[in-house]
């Protein structure tokens, strides 16, 4: 069971966090390069008998030193911390990060925050880490620091999947591209995204067919398009397949990006208040439609192939799949 600290304080009050290995990031979608650190840190923390430990920052440091740079992020910070916690972690804590930070010198940082806050006895971090102000501590920096305080220090390499090294930013761009499927191959599973259900324009209802409207809770989105995708309701766990549109409506001239989603089987009971939505393949670019009826038409086309998919899908794979 993870335990989530908010502040160094907290952390060096409890004397809960360490004795650890410790991992630092941003782990924005905790993709397969953030999981296999994880399983490194969980590997020495156990020949030691330390805690399993992830440092990541809230919010992403771009966003402090260079704001015009920041990049969206894949995913809440709820989300953020679910998976790090199912990728191993014990203690995750979740550094506010400030100007007062990013002005520390890497010495002060792995001094004050890694050792005596955070009980770090070793950190495991990729060979592209960089840390303290204006990001002068490099690898070699952070070894040199490690060898002085005692601190064992384990650099991996960058992690490549069909000759492309996995990064947060690889999969924006797939998703930017509506390439979904790549991005899932980077993340190790779907893209996904949660939030609330809120109520649409009534348009679905009566003139093609009836949709759940997505409010997401992170900052990316897939490029616009219509995509085979599955729902699961955060509430309870019930899951279906559906079909969903990220777009403007152009068919209805409609302003903003609004995710809609089709359910390929009804659901007993309430609508869902809130639900994780996966990606799982791009069926068609969204485009412009004569009318309602053709719009329609097209949707239920639409329907036929994502069917087509799960069936082939659960085919391969009949015991991961499990949906309505």
């Amino acid at each position: 069971m993870r335990t989530v600290f908010r502040s160094l304080a907290d952390a060096a009050a409890t004397d809960d966090f360490g004795p650890c290995a410790l991992t630092i990031g941003n782990f924005d979608g905790v993709h397969l390069g953030h999981r296999t650190l994880l399983k490194q840190t969980e590997r020495i923390a156990a020949m030691h008998g330390w805690r399993t430990a992830v440092l990541t920052f809230d919010p992403h440091p771009t966003a402090v030193v260079a704001p015009e740079r920041a990049p969206q992020m894949l995913c809440s910070m709820q989300e953020r911390l679910r998976l790090l916690e199912n990728a191993g972690a014990e203690r995750i804590m979740v550094l506010p990060f400030t100007q007062q930070i990013a002005l520390m010198s890497p010495e002060a940082f792995v001094r004050q925050v890694v050792i005596e806050s955070l009980g770090g006895h070793a950190v495991i971090v990729g060979q592209n880490f960089r840390f303290g102000h204006k990001q002068k501590g490099t690898p070699d920096v952070l070894a040199e620091l490690g060898q002085r305080f005692g601190l064992e220090t384990h650099f991996l390499a960058p992690v490549a999947i069909r000759g492309e090294v996995v990064s947060s930013s690889a999969i924006r761009r797939h998703l930017a591209a509506g390439n979904v499927s790549r991005a899932a191959r980077l993340l190790g599973r779907c893209f996904s995204l949660e939030g609330e259900i809120v109520s649409g324009r009534g348009i679905g209802s009566t003139q093609t067919v009836p949709t759940l409207n997505l409010q997401p809770g992170s900052e990316i989105m897939p490029g616009n398009g219509v995509y085979i995708s599955a729902a699961e309701d955060l509430e309870n766990g019930r899951r279906w397949q559906s079909i969903t549109n990220v777009g403007t409506r152009p068919t209805f001239d409609g302003h903003g990006v609004t995710i809609e989603t089709f359910l390929l089987s009804p659901f007993d009971g309430r609508t869902p208040e809130r639900i994780r939505l996966e990606f799982h393949r791009f069926v068609r670019e969204e485009r412009k439609f004569a009318d309602a009826q053709a719009l329609k038409s097209q949707i239920f086309k639409d329907v036929t192939r994502a069917k087509s998919y799960w069936r082939r899908l659960e085919k391969l794979q009949p015991a991961n799949v499990g949906l309505a």
